[in-house]
């Protein structure tokens, strides 16, 4: 082990997709190529090019069962119970969303701002309500809102931890599209350094129309209704439901205690080309170098253990052929011989979530011996030249697996995972 004297293993796990809850799900939808884009009624999609997204079930009751806090608490109950911690336990909980996470239930339920009191939050007290801003213009004293409060992101990791019984410390990451797997990045270099023994790393996003219009409004989003990863006649992303938590913990610490290790995260790699506010680098620079920061730490810079990559793949003109530039740079002598794939065809694009539910996805990839297709794969592009497992899963055996995202601003983030 070259990074550190700590190891990192993944002890537990909760995922909801827009194919629902847990690791059965994702296998009857990710893992058999199903796509879960079907028209949205959760607000009026007439003025965009498309009504599609990979979200649940709409409904009342599915509304109120998907608002992002319960969505997240739900994940990280099912994680912590997979990994047999209890409430009380010393353990960090680091989060990625959005900076402002209200959007999502502002936006999903209908609401404008001041229409209804909002509701008292689990653990609030006189004390943490004082601090709110002043009561909005015209409203009485029954509708007295914490609105600022509730939209700091920070607020949401504090309610998600003290909701499980958490008592580490609490942090949370707004990098957009790679905020919850650099969540568990540093969550690995404080577990690795010593300075914690466990985290609970924990990302969401709910698809809402500020983030659907403003994906609109740039021409990003497929207007057919499919998803094409790597494929010549990719056309755009479309957006999904996504919430997951993981259990990470030093591999002393799991084993002390008796818990069964799910993987071992090996390496982790962060980097930026800042080459363009919403486009990557033509030539993959970053995810290049955060791919080989990952290899460097598992002590194989050739990649040559490497038996899988899920890429971050959103089916985007520059994305795409970038990322296939960027995977060839970081292995210029096994590119080609190592599978590739993109599970946005069939979740669609999570945003915030994408780092840590396709953490969730390769590790099972790594568990169940089967690499999850790409989705909607149509005819190649010589852009795009590596082996991408076209829309069937396939058998496998690797050891080790990859998971790459990147982000606006020229963000990327690597993340390599072990099986036991």
């Amino acid at each position: 082990m070259t990074h550190g004297a700590h190891g990192v293993t993944v002890t537990g796990f909760g995922v909801r997709t827009a194919f629902g809850t847990g690791a059965e799900a994702l296998r009857r939808g990710v893992f058999a190529g199903v796509p879960a884009f079907r028209p949205t009624t959760r607000f009026d999609t007439g003025p965009y090019r498309t009504p599609m997204a990979a979200a649940a079930p709409d409904g009342p009751d599915a509304v109120e069962d998907w608002a992002l806090r319960h969505a997240l608490a739900r994940c990280g109950a099912d994680a912590l119970d997979m990994a047999g911690l209890a409430p009380g336990a010393e353990a960090a909980v680091l989060l990625g969303i959005a900076g402002d996470h209200t959007s999502v239930t502002r936006y999903w339920r209908g609401r404008t701002e001041g229409a209804e009191p909002r509701p008292s939050t689990p653990g609030e007290t006189a004390s943490n309500t004082a601090s709110a801003p002043e009561q909005q213009p015209g409203a009485d004293a029954g509708q007295t809102t914490t609105r600022l409060t509730d939209a700091v992101p920070a607020h949401l990791a504090e309610l998600l931890a003290g909701g499980l019984g958490l008592t580490g410390p609490r942090l949370t990451f707004t990098n957009a599209c790679v905020a919850s797997a650099a969540a568990i990045i540093h969550a690995c270099r404080l577990i690795s350094s010593g300075r914690i023994d466990t985290a609970v790393c924990a990302g969401g996003y709910l698809v809402e129309e500020e983030t659907f219009g403003k994906f609109d409004s740039g021409r990003a989003l497929s207007r057919d209704g499919m998803v094409r990863p790597f494929s010549a006649d990719r056309s755009g992303l479309l957006l999904g439901d996504g919430v997951a938590a993981v259990v990470l913990e030093s591999t002393e610490h799991a084993r002390r205690r008796g818990a069964r290790p799910l993987a071992s995260v090996v390496g982790w790699g962060a980097a930026t080309d800042a080459h363009h506010i919403a486009q990557p680098h033509p030539e993959g620079v970053g995810l290049a170098r955060a791919a080989r920061q990952a290899m460097r730490l598992a002590g194989d810079p050739e990649g040559r253990s490497l038996g899988y990559v899920n890429a971050h793949g959103t089916g985007t003109k520059y994305n795409d052929g970038a990322e296939t530039r960027g995977l060839r740079a970081a292995f210029p002598e096994r590119a080609e011989s190592i599978p590739v794939s993109s599970t946005k065809g069939t979740t669609g694009h999570l945003l915030e979530a994408a780092g840590v539910v396709e953490f969730v996805i390769t590790m099972l990839a790594l568990l169940d011996g089967v690499l999850p297709p790409t989705a909607g794969y149509g005819s190649p592009d010589p852009e795009c030249d590596l082996d991408y497992v076209p829309n069937e899963p396939r058998p496998a055996d690797p050891r080790r697996a990859l998971t790459i995202n990147a982000a606006f601003g020229g963000a990327n983030t690597a993340l390599l995972l072990e099986r036991p």
